[in-house]
């Protein structure tokens, strides 16, 4: 009945609020939501930058002026902070290079001192630390194999892939899933940290996929969204980690997509654009990206008719990215065929 009732009430894709939104966020500088998240503006501008790139929206970003910021937050060792003023960190250093790569702009950095500032987060145990203070997770060990890749040194003997690899496969719970740590908790974003990791650096047979996707299909709910772990309500964000996860094991349809893409499109802000983690809460450029992207490998946008949707681009569920992007750079990644 909840499914039903969704269905009936469910819009169409607002694509030219969604634009208007992103391209808005700029000029909201004294907002709480503009100062609260400062320290991670880097990741803020990938979100933003590839929802555009995925509506085919690009050209309506002020490229020349991204770049530019990008290239100003970029510290001695190598590594970019996630605003001016800030230190360098891993997770920030990928999100640079990602924007970089959208725009085919790799060439204004020197790739040999990034990819010597991830190679120098890397521990004697295989993991990565997020910066100079040491914390260690499996999504640091993402974003180096991730970023490694994108620069193309992944396989210039900068950092031991094996044990890397090893690591994270240590982070394999018993019920197939991953934590940030051996021994942590299953959750779904860490998983697709540590499947994407896999993937990039050829451990793709140390996962137990059918547990996995076991696992990953228990996240939907009765609203046909998906939580990050058991008891927890669903959430737009989901939708790319649990998807993306599912995607490069083969087992998408271990879940029911048209509930998924049709709680996605009840996340929208049909008024003002963006969209939310659940129907009728405040949208934001986070679960604006990952929404998009999530339908995006739903395939969603291409069983549309509607002529706006012709000019979207597909999402690749291994690097984030767009695939033309993906394809650009010629990277590869190891998946599993269909089940």
């Amino acid at each position: 009945k909840k499914m039903a009732a969704l269905e009936k009430t469910t819009p169409l894709f607002t694509t030219e609020k969604h634009s208007d939104y992103v391209v808005s966020l700029s000029s909201k500088t004294n907002t709480f939501e503009h100062v609260a998240t400062e320290h991670l503006r880097m990741s803020g501008v990938y979100w933003g930058l590839s929802a555009m790139a995925l509506m085919g929206k690009l050209s309506e970003m002020e490229g020349d002026k991204l770049i530019e910021w990008v290239l100003s937050c970029q510290h001695p060792n190598g590594g970019f902070g996630g605003n001016n003023g800030h230190d360098p960190h891993i997770l920030y250093t990928l999100s640079a290079i990602q924007i970089l790569a959208i725009y085919d702009a790799l060439d204004k950095i020197d790739i040999e001192k990034v990819s010597l500032y991830f190679a120098s987060l890397q521990q004697s145990d295989g993991s990565f630390a997020g910066d100079e203070w040491g914390e260690i997770d499996t999504r640091f060990s993402y974003c180096a194999l991730c970023g490694l890749a994108i620069l193309n040194k992944l396989n210039s003997g900068l950092i031991n892939i094996n044990k890397a690899n090893e690591f994270v496969s240590l982070c394999k719970n018993f019920d197939g899933g991953f934590g940030c740590v051996p021994g942590a908790e299953s959750h779904a974003a860490q998983v697709f940290c540590c499947i994407g990791a896999l993937s990039i650096g050829g451990g793709i047979d140390l996962i137990d996929a059918d547990l996995l996707a076991w696992w990953l299909a228990e996240r939907q709910c009765d609203s046909g969204g998906l939580n990050g772990r058991p008891e927890k309500q669903a959430d737009v964000c989901y939708s790319w980690w649990i998807l993306s996860s599912l995607s490069i094991i083969g087992r998408v349809k271990w879940i029911d997509t048209k509930a998924l893409a049709n709680f996605i499109c009840a996340c929208q802000d049909i008024d003002d654009g963006g969209i939310a983690d659940r129907p009728g809460n405040m949208a934001d450029v986070f679960h604006t990206y990952f929404g998009i992207a999530g339908l995006s490998l739903l395939d969603w946008f291409n069983q549309q008719t509607d002529e706006e949707f012709k000019d979207f681009k597909k999402v690749d569920p291994v690097f984030a990215l767009p695939i033309e992007t993906v394809e650009r750079l010629r990277l590869k990644a190891q998946v599993l065929n269909p089940n």
